[in-house]
């Protein structure tokens, strides 16, 4: 029986929703707890998984009161984890852009910045054909690469041999 909860409890943990799915078709605890509910439970199978699992566990006929909330808690603090890890996996996704990250150039969207706002202070003066032609110099004709240089590779440097003791300059 014990092999049954573990593995029960290992369901509950890898796939929340497939569990409460089977529970829903299978489990006469369903019924007792949610009675003729659709609306909340199916909610909580979709958005909050973890957390109707602990109201299923810690339900009973008089209420829910103590230490019961610690679970429900505990599951609400799950479910909000996984969908912030939701939300960063998808932040990941390359080219993965939202409104506001393209609004402020919020970290981890690619997004580009907004255009700079022009003033009239910082608007430059509009040249007219005839000016911009008097002061742009005209175009050189592209000259021809010249080929490159061969390079020699370079000498190794041999260390120079030391004598051994027996040999050297010797004289007489």
């Amino acid at each position: 029986m014990i092999l049954l909860g573990c593995l029960l409890a290992l369901g509950f943990a890898i796939a929340p929703r497939v569990m409460l799915v089977l529970a829903w078709i299978f489990s006469d605890r369903w019924n007792v707890v949610w009675g003729s509910d659709i609306l909340a439970p199916l909610l909580g199978i979709i958005f909050l998984p973890y957390t109707t699992i602990m109201y299923m566990l810690v339900w009973a006929p008089t209420g829910i009161d103590g230490w019961d909330w610690l679970w429900i808690g505990f599951g609400l603090v799950l479910d909000l984890m996984h969908w912030g890890q939701w939300v960063e996996k998808r932040r990941q996704v390359p080219g993965y852009t939202t409104a506001s990250a393209a609004v402020t150039g919020a970290s981890g969207a690619t997004s580009t910045p907004p255009p700079p706002v022009a003033t009239a202070a910082s608007t430059p003066p509009v040249a007219t054909p005839a000016a911009a032609s008097a002061t742009t110099p005209a175009a050189a004709p592209p000259e021809e690469a010249a080929p490159p240089e061969e390079v020699a590779p370079p000498e190794e440097a041999v260390p120079p041999k030391e004598p051994s003791p027996g040999t050297g300059p010797t004289t007489v």
